[in-house]
């Protein structure tokens, strides 16, 4: 029986940023990921915030990142194109293969062990300790361990065998590389409206002929993700026009909106995917869940050094996330149902109002994909735009 102070299950950038802070903090600590690979499959867009890739601690000229962004073409149903330029980079376009695999190998540095093939098939409380019952490779075997971190995606099996259950909102997502001829690399394109209903579609140029295009949509609107992608690529005249036929890599994923109720239990730590911790804006979950993370490292190790895995001690963690981070991801799940509730005509319009110079300087000079209330708030005031009055009342009923 192999024992360790931390066992995080999941390899992905969220369980390495949190083993690794574990390590740091002084705790024997290893990574059970389920896959034969570290970044495979892939579930993620891969437009990541450039502050979420120096949460991360990597650098922006890494060989995972391919592009860089700094604004964003928004195209309601109807109407004109709403420019949004930040004027600096604002995120990257990276290789989630080779980026998760940069922050495993971080991780590595630290000490931590990983084992690949790994698939958790259960966890026991005993003597203030877990029991991690694993098969590796197809053989049985049981660990044990001060504090399990559970950073096992958005269908957590540690959340759930721990009593915290999962995350009961998740929009279904799909995305495909393909041939793509982008207006401007230096921008990615958003597709608003019933074509995409209960969230948004997207184009990320990789590089000038092609780009990632792809989804989510709310599950009660009864369209199979997939079909909207392909409507979305074929029968969207802007994106039909400059996409060419065939798929040069097709991923698939969940985004879970609205975080766990609870993320700590005796000896189990929830973070990332898994506790919910997802901007319900964009669906970007590396920054908020690498913040969290490293708490959830730092706590795991600090309970592991004092012998006390209670769920009092590590109560903590779910503190301190929630100080750092709550507020911020309580607004977003509000922007996100009044985003969602509105008619296509409700969001023409909306775009429409935006669309001048006093309202396009307001976003380049607050706009922060991370922090979206930022921008909220101030484009709340009703002197922005006289034709948005009603838009505002209503969303500032809302979200406020």
């Amino acid at each position: 029986m192999t024992e360790y102070d931390v066992i995080v299950v999941g390899g992905g950038p969220i369980g390495s940023v949190a083993a690794r802070y574990a390590a740091i903090n002084g705790s024997k600590t290893l990574i059970l990921e389920d896959h034969a690979f570290i970044g495979s499959p892939v579930g993620c867009t891969g437009l990541l915030s450039t502050r979420a890739v120096s949460e991360c601690e990597i650098g922006p000229s890494d060989s995972s990142i391919l592009n860089s962004v700094r604004g964003a073409f928004i195209h309601p149903m109807q109407g004109d194109c709403l420019p949004v330029d930040g004027k600096k980079t604002k995120a990257y376009v990276v290789s989630r293969k080779i980026f998760d695999r940069k922050l495993a190998a971080k991780a590595l540095e630290e000490d931590v062990d990983l084992w690949l093939n790994s698939r958790v098939t259960g966890i026991e409380r005993s003597q203030n300790k877990q029991k991690v019952s694993v098969v590796r490779s197809g053989e049985k075997q049981v660990l044990k361990a001060k504090v399990v971190i559970g950073a096992d995606g958005v269908r957590s099996q540690i959340a759930k065998w721990s009593g915290l259950g999962n995350v009961i909102e998740v929009l279904p997502g799909i995305q495909a590389e393909v041939p793509y001829q982008s207006d401007d690399t230096n921008f990615v394109e958003l597709f608003l409206g019933s074509q995409v209903p209960g969230f948004f579609g997207w184009t990320v140029p990789v590089n000038e002929s092609i780009s990632r295009v792809g989804m989510a949509v709310d599950p009660k609107y009864g369209m199979p993700a997939h079909r909207v992608l392909e409507n979305l690529l074929t029968k969207n005249k802007h994106v039909a026009s400059r996409y060419s036929a065939g798929k040069l890599d097709l991923v698939m994923g969940g985004i879970p909106l609205g975080p766990l109720e609870k993320t700590y239990s005796d000896g189990v730590i929830i973070v990332g995917d898994a506790a919910g911790q997802v901007k319900p804006t964009s669906g970007g979950g590396i920054y908020t869940g690498a913040v969290c993370a490293k708490i959830a490292g730092e706590i795991a190790a600090k309970a592991a050094e004092q012998e006390n895995s209670s769920a009092s001690f590590l109560s903590e963690y779910d503190r301190q996330w929630r100080a750092k981070l709550g507020k911020e991801l309580a607004m977003g799940m509000r922007i996100h149902r009044f985003a969602a509730g509105l008619k296509d005509k409700e969001i023409d319009e909306l775009i429409g109002s935006m669309n001048n110079s006093t309202i396009l300087d307001t976003i380049t000079r607050y706009g922060d994909m991370d922090h979206p209330s930022i921008l909220i708030k101030k484009m709340l005031h009703p002197s922005k735009s006289v034709h948005m009055l009603k838009i505002f009342r209503a969303f500032a009923k809302a979200v406020l």
